[in-house]
């Protein structure tokens, strides 16, 4: 019999080697493949799908709870980062117990939460991965058409653009063409495009930030709520909300077992990027510090410079959040792995329907913290600890056995409570949040012919 210790099994077999945790190989069935990501690449997926939105949102959540919410930063850094290795150990269960999980999936999430709890684990992942995608996909959109209004109308001669409502249109059609692309193993270079302008925008706005001190000398601190840490809390997540496409990149790597290599080198990255930014604004802007700090900056060159970096980044990440959304879609409609005019249609289809909820409710800040509290929560903090433990306790002779320490144990339900308790309390607060702090009209509402 083989026992799993947390870090690899170890053969209790007369003249038995041991063997490293998932990396069981057997020809023919594809778990190992000779193309795909490496663990540098899918990390870039992982920091370019992660990164952007929430480096923008961060500084303000961090204002709202001083040092407490940096301390909350760093641990639902460590949180996610540990359930993510977690979920990645699950997959590698998965490959390593069932066959048919080493070729080609389009829904690895939803699988693990088949194995772990039925058709009623599934059903769940499927409805907060889609959701979650979804709204982080309208998100970018919204922020990047954003991002566009505000450099094309400060830099205009007459000061004149088109409407953020149009710029919308606009960008939704210019990405459509890109999302009829397969996995992420086929546009690789958009996560190292992503990765690459979030870093540098990060370094801008720091010395933005700092360049800025002498114009905030006067800025008054904000007075801390109970109701700001939760919604805190939710930003934050969302921040560090990657874990509904972390089984559809692992999947895709050339050595899915390292898959824990790329999630340390991504939250590891995605703190560097986070910390100075967020402490930063916290320190100077203070209660001057709007929801997106890119509209604190002083204008002039630094300001711009980001605004074209990060809007880059929202342009690329879209087209791979997107991504596991339309492959659960095909295949639950029977569409064939391959390009085509179904896939077109199907996709096209898709990215219209989050134009539609963007003009429906434009405001980046409403979804973001609705979302990073509710599905992002669930997929990040409660699920991972969830699945692996239930997993872990399934057993059958050809199985090596998986052992699970009671530290393990606890901490594992801690995390779940934390992640239950914090996600109602958050999404709570963002709920109350919409219905009295903010001011949203549909852009098809609030349009006229001289916003086009």
């Amino acid at each position: 019999m083989r026992v799993f210790t947390g870090k690899s099994y170890q053969s209790i077999e007369m003249n038995a080697e041991p063997m490293p945790f998932g990396s069981v190989q057997h020809k023919g069935t594809g778990h190992a493949q000779k193309k795909g990501l490496t663990v540098i690449t899918a990390a870039l997926f992982l920091v370019g799908e992660m990164a952007g939105s929430g480096v923008l949102a961060l500084p303000r959540a961090v204002v709202d709870t001083g040092w407490n919410g940096v301390v909350m930063l760093i641990l639902c850094c460590a949180v996610a980062g540990h359930n993510g290795i977690m979920l990645g150990r699950c997959w590698n269960i998965l490959q390593l117990r069932w066959p048919e999980y080493r070729d080609h999936v389009r829904d690895p999430y939803p699988a693990i939460g088949e194995r772990a709890f039925g058709k009623v684990g599934k059903v769940a992942v499927s409805v907060c991965v889609n959701i979650t995608l979804f709204g982080v996909a309208t998100v970018f959109l919204l922020l990047a058409a954003e991002n566009l209004q505000t450099l094309v109308q400060d830099l205009s001669p007459h000061n004149s653009t088109f409407s953020f409502c149009f710029w919308l249109i606009i960008l939704a059609g210019a990405l459509t063409p890109f999302t009829w692309l397969g996995s992420p193993k086929d546009f690789w270079p958009a996560a190292v495009a992503a990765t690459v302008a979030t870093v540098l925008a990060c370094v801008l706005m720091f010395i933005g930030v700092l360049v800025d001190i002498p114009n905030f000398k006067h800025a008054k601190d904000q007075q801390e709520d109970i109701k700001a840490v939760f919604l805190t809390f939710g930003t934050i997540l969302f921040a560090f909300g990657g874990a509904s496409t972390f089984p559809t990149i692992q999947h895709d790597m050339k050595e899915p077992e390292k898959f824990y290599r790329s999630v340390v080198l991504a939250f590891a990255a995605l703190l560097l990027m986070y910390l100075p930014v967020s402490i930063a604004g916290f320190l100077v802007y203070k209660s001057e510090c709007d929801n997106n700090i890119l509209s604190t900056l002083t204008a002039g060159g630094l300001k711009y410079a980001s605004l074209i970096l990060i809007t880059l980044h929202l342009i690329f990440a879209f087209i791979i959040v997107i991504n596991p959304v339309c492959q659960e879609l095909e295949e639950r409609l029977r569409i064939a792995n391959k390009f085509g005019i179904f896939r077109i249609l199907l996709r096209t289809c898709l990215v219209g329907l989050v134009l539609f909820t963007g003009e429906s409710l434009p405001h980046f800040g409403a979804i973001l913290s609705l979302v990073g509290g509710s599905t992002i929560t669930c997929l990040t903090f409660v699920f991972p600890s969830m699945f692996y433990l239930k997993l872990s306790r399934q057993t059958s002779p050809d199985w090596p056995e998986i052992e699970v320490q009671p530290y393990e144990w606890a901490w594992h339900i801690e995390f779940i409570l934390i992640g239950v308790v914090g996600g109602i309390a958050s999404t709570y607060s963002a709920i109350d949040g919409i219905a009295g702090g903010f001011q949203v009209v549909p852009c098809y509402v609030n349009m006229t012919a001289a916003d086009m």
